[in-house]
C-alpha cells in the first residue's frame, strides 16, 4: 500500500497511542496504570485540545502516549500529533468509528506535510501505523497537498506556462481533453479581458481548459483565478502587499485540485475546468487606470484599479463556462482583502445565487469541518461599480463592501438562471499552526468535493 508521509503499514515496535478529551478525563485517566496516573497528575495534563503527553515505562523510555483532541470529527483536532510526538511508530489504542478514523488519518496527514522542494524539514513526523487507508482519504490528502504545493511554489517555477503544464499532466493521467488559448489568440477567440490583464508580462496570458467525463452525466464547470503573480499593475502594491503574491493563483490551485480529485474518484460527473492564467505585470503595455476594455460577454468595463484584475480575467472565464449551461458553475478566487477583513484568514466567503446549492455546500462544510461563511449578494451595492464612460467599472472609490462588490461584479457575467457558487478564499496560512504550516492552504476544497459526491449519490 502506497502511503503518504507520516504513515506506515505495519511496525513491530509501534507504541500505543490513546486519544483523549477533557470531557471524559475520569474514564481515560482511571484506565491507566497507577504509575501512569501519577505521571499525568505530575505533568498537570488535563487533555486540553492540541496537547500531547508521552508516558514513560519502568526503564524510563517512552511506553505510550496520549493526544488530546476537541472535536473528534475535525481532522485538525489530530494534526498536532505528528510533530508533538517522539520520532517513532505509533498505533492507535482507542476505539474509533469510521468517521473519527478518517478524521484522524486526514489530520495526521495534514500535520505531516512539508513543502520540500527547496529545503528539508527540520524533523520528520512521527509515523502512524495504519492497517488500511481508504483510496478516498488518500486522494483527498493528495488534493489538499496539490493546492499547498502549487501555491507554495514561487512564480519563477509556477507561472502561466508551468500552470498549463501541470494541468496537461493531470489531463494525461486521467484521459481528459485539453485546450489552451494563449497570447494574441485570446483576442481572436474572444477572450479580450484575459488578454488585457496579462499582456504586459513576458509570459503570455492564456485560458487553460480541461474537459472530462461522460456526456450523459451532470455537467459541472469549475473556474479558478490564475494570477500567477500580482504586482497590482500600475496601481502597484506596497512591499508588504506584494510579498506573498505568488499565492494569487490560489483559486486556480483549488480548481485544479478539485478537478483532479473528481477524476481520481471517478465521480459520475462531466467536468470542465477553466483557468485564466496571467501575470499582472508592470510594463509599457500594462493595463492603465481609466482604460475601457471589452469582455467576452460584450459589455465594456472601465478599469478603475489595475489591482482589481482577478475579477477581470474571471469575467471571460465565467462567461465561457456558462455558455455550456452546466448544472452548476463553481469558482474559486483569492479575490479580495476585504473578505479577510470581514472574516479573517481561515474562513472563505461563499456567495451563491441558488439557495439549494448554497444549503448543500454549507451542510457539507459543516460535516467535513471545512468552514465557509455565506455572504450576501446585496445588489443595491452595485452602485459602487458605476462608470460614466462604460457599462460599469471593475472597482470604485468607496472602501465599503469590497468583497460583496467583487462578487456582484462576477455575478454580472453569470446568467440569471445559471446556478453559481463563488468562494473568495485566502488560500494561505500566515503563521505555523498544527497541521497548517505557514504558506499555501486548501480552504473549502473538502467541502465542495463532499457536496459534489453527495450531489451524485
Amino acid at each position: 500500500m502506497n502511503l503518504p508521509t507520516g504513515f506506515v503499514a505495519s511496525s513491530e515496535a509501534a507504541l500505543p497511542l490513546r486519544i483523549v478529551d477533557r470531557a471524559r478525563t475520569p474514564q481515560w485517566r482511571d484506565a491507566l496504570p497507577a504509575a501512569a496516573q501519577a505521571w499525568v497528575d505530575m505533568q498537570a495534563f488535563d487533555a486540553t485540545p492540541g496537547t500531547a503527553l508521552v508516558l514513560p515505562g519502568n526503564d524510563g523510555a517512552a511506553s505510550s502516549a496520549l493526544i488530546a483532541i476537541g472535536d473528534a470529527f475535525d481532522p485538525f483536532s489530530y494534526a498536532h500529533a505528528p510533530r508533538a510526538l517522539p520520532l517513532c511508530d505509533w498505533s492507535v489504542a482507542t476505539a474509533l468509528d469510521a468517521a473519527e478514523r478518517d478524521a484522524l488519518l486526514l489530520g495526521w496527514g495534514f500535520g505531516s506535510y512539508h513543502f520540500g522542494r527547496y529545503r528539508a524539514p527540520p524533523r520528520a513526523p512521527a509515523n502512524l501505523v495504519v492497517d488500511a487507508m481508504s483510496d478516498e482519504v488518500r486522494d483527498v490528502l493528495a488534493a489538499c497537498f496539490r493546492v499547498r504545493d502549487l501555491v507554495n511554489t514561487p512564480t519563477q517555477h509556477m507561472g502561466p506556462d508551468e500552470l498549463e503544464r501541470t494541468v496537461c499532466e493531470i489531463a494525461e493521467a486521467h484521459g481528459a481533453r485539453i485546450r489552451v488559448v494563449s497570447g494574441d489568440d485570446l483576442i481572436g477567440q474572444n477572450f479580450p479581458a484575459i488578454h488585457a490583464v496579462g499582456r504586459a508580462s513576458h509570459r503570455a496570458p492564456r485560458l487553460i481548459r480541461l474537459d472530462w467525463g461522460d456526456v450523459a452525466h451532470p455537467h459541472v464547470a469549475i473556474v479558478g483565478k490564475g494570477v500567477c503573480f500580482d504586482t497590482g499593475g500600475l496601481n502597484i502594491k506596497t512591499g508588504d502587499g506584494m510579498r506573498n503574491m505568488k499565492k494569487d493563483m490560489g483559486g486556480a490551485a483549488h480548481a485544479i485540485a478539485l478537478a483532479e480529485l473528481v477524476m481520481a474518484r471517478r465521480l459520475p460527473l462531466r467536468i470542465s475546468l477553466l483557468v485564466p492564467a496571467v501575470e499582472n505585470a508592470i510594463g509599457p503595455d500594462a493595463l492603465r487606470p481609466g482604460e475601457v476594455i471589452a469582455t467576452r460577454l460584450g459589455v465594456h468595463v472601465e478599469v478603475d484599479n489595475t489591482d482589481a484584475e482577478g475579477r477581470i480575467i474571471l469575467s471571460d472565464a465565467l462567461t465561457h463556462a456558462a455558455e455550456d449551461k452546466p448544472v452548476l458553475l463553481i469558482d474559486f478566487a483569492t479575490l479580495t482583502g476585504a473578505a479577510r477583513v470581514a472574516l479573517g484568514p481561515d474562513l472563505p466567503a461563499l456567495y451563491a445565487n441558488d439557495e439549494a446549492r448554497a444549503a448543500s455546500l454549507l451542510q457539507a462544510s459543516n460535516e467535513t469541518r471545512d468552514p465557509l461563511w455565506r455572504m450576501p449578494l446585496w445588489r443595491p451595492y452595485w452602485r459602487y461599480l458605476a462608470s460614466t464612460v462604460a457599462d460599469f467599472a471593475n472597482s470604485g472609490p468607496s472602501r465599503m463592501a469590497g468583497s460583496v462588490t467583487a462578487a456582484l461584479y462576477l455575478e454580472r457575467f453569470v446568467p440569471a438562471q445559471q446556478p453559481w457558487l463563488h468562494m473568495d478564499t485566502y488560500a494561505w496560512n500566515d503563521v505555523d499552526r498544527p497541521g497548517k504550516p505557514a504558506g499555501g492552504e486548501a480552504q473549502g476544497l473538502r467541502a465542495v468535493y463532499a457536496m459534489l459526491r453527495s450531489f451524485t449519490a
